[in-house]
């Protein structure tokens, strides 16, 4: 515990500057032990009321995080670890389908939109003061989310999805407040939950969405937000079934101050239908971007929720960028009306490639998982193994550490990178890697 470090302070804010000043030097380490309040309070011959308002001051700034009777730990740094770093260098002749982006050949060209967005410019410049939501970019985002039924709410936009995550979470939490996130997950919003101060709960999950009892386990253990991905879960391919929905919006009914923030940025990739959980809690949020389906370089992305939380998050992002730039709106515009992009002809593209894997991996008696979306999650007994193999056999695959709090390990394939005749290939050679045992389920 603390090692050969002093903390030091007669005053609360002396005492957590002692802590802080450790920290930032690197002589406390992440996930350290901190003394018991009291224990330091005694060596520092104070009141114990004044190590827990320095121990406080530090949770919230996300210094450190407290664990009940387990006591406070310093906080590990993500942006010094992300899980970004987690990756494969990929030698010159080896196939990368690790990144996770879509295939730029179903992309659309933006040539068009944006000389759209330009002549509109010359119409009506953009200048301050003007609304930041562009009113045609509104109508075709709340339109969009009508034909799915999605609860009516104002709409805000955002710089990308996890942009739009992490305005909502800031707009209603504070740090040391807990977070349910799914498990294997998103590996930029696992980053990003710890960065804010905030504590993952992990949540495991299976094909239809996050599971309904380790839902209820995370709120029961005070998680104040549940974050979800309704269809593509990033790395699983899990969407959430009908079923599945109507039980997971029962144990919310029942959590009714629960934030619920619902990412689905496969909402133009897939062909499951959307099965919403929005609307049962007061906060909530639906998070829409354009980045798989019209290009991750947009960097433009909507979401609806509940009157407080959009006004919050809108009323912050005044103070910051004011807003997401409307000649990038109005190019979104000219690509959704124009029908730029076919869903149902990328979604068949998509999912062909990922069936035709999952079939081909069934065939060496191995399980892989992927019912929407551009991924496939491989759970594999040893991924170090498994991911330097797939290499010296010319693929390069992420990592499955990237996308776990605690679940057992695996690799992802971006299917987006295959060719239906690649797909034998990189079964053989996953296969090979992995061994002849059938792997375990994710769930």
């Amino acid at each position: 515990m603390l090692g050969e470090y002093r903390i030091t302070g007669r005053g609360a804010s002396d005492i957590a500057a002692s802590i802080e000043s450790g920290v930032g030097s690197g002589a406390l380490e992440p996930g350290e032990l901190l003394p018991p309040m009291r224990e330091l309070a005694t060596r520092l011959g104070v009141n114990p009321n004044t190590v827990a308002a320095a121990y406080r001051t530090l949770r919230e700034r996300g210094v450190i995080e407290t664990a009940g009777r387990r006591g406070s730990r310093i906080r590990p740094r993500p942006a010094s670890t992300s899980r970004g770093s987690l990756r494969v260098e990929v030698p010159p002749g080896v196939r990368d389908v690790s990144a996770g982006n879509p295939d730029a050949a179903l992309l659309p060209s933006l040539g068009d939109a944006f000389a759209a967005a330009a002549r509109h410019h010359q119409r009506e410049p953009g200048l301050y003061g003007q609304a930041p939501v562009d009113a045609e970019f509104a109508r075709l985002a709340r339109a969009s989310l009508d034909v799915d039924g999605v609860p009516a709410g104002p709409i805000a936009v955002t710089s990308g999805s996890l942009d739009s995550i992490e305005r909502i979470l800031a707009a209603h939490l504070r740090p040391g407040d807990a977070v349910a996130v799914e498990d294997p997950g998103w590996g930029g919003l696992l980053d990003l939950v710890p960065a804010l101060g905030l504590t993952p709960v992990p949540v495991a999950l299976d094909d239809d969405g996050p599971l309904v009892a380790e839902v209820e386990r995370a709120l029961d253990l005070g998680a104040r937000a549940l974050i979800v991905t309704d269809r593509a879960q990033n790395p699983t391919g899990a969407a959430i079934s009908a079923l599945r929905a109507r039980e997971l919006r029962a144990v919310l009914a029942r959590f009714p101050r629960t934030l619920l923030i619902e990412d689905d940025h496969g909402h133009a990739i897939v062909d499951q239908p959307l099965h919403y959980l929005a609307g049962v809690t007061r906060h909530w949020a639906f998070v829409r971007s354009a980045a798989k389906a019209y290009g991750p370089d947009l960097r433009v992305a909507f979401f609806t929720g509940d009157t407080l939380t959009v006004d919050r998050v809108a009323g912050r992002q005044q103070l910051g960028p004011g807003w997401v730039s409307r000649l990038l709106q109005r190019a979104v515009v000219q690509l959704w009306a124009s029908g730029a992009v076919d869903p149902l002809a990328v979604a068949d593209s998509y999912g062909r490639r990922r069936a035709a894997l999952i079939r081909a991996l069934a065939g060496h008696g191995v399980d892989a998982f992927g019912r929407s979306g551009m991924n496939v999650w491989v759970p594999v007994p040893d991924e170090t193994r498994a991911v330097t193999q797939l290499l010296r056999s010319g693929w390069a695959v992420a990592p499955g550490a990237r996308f776990r709090l605690s679940a057992p390990p695996g690799v992802r394939v971006t299917v987006s990178g295959l060719s239906m005749e690649d797909v034998a290939q990189i079964a053989d050679a996953l296969a090979a890697a992995i061994g002849p045992a059938p792997a375990r389920s994710y769930g």
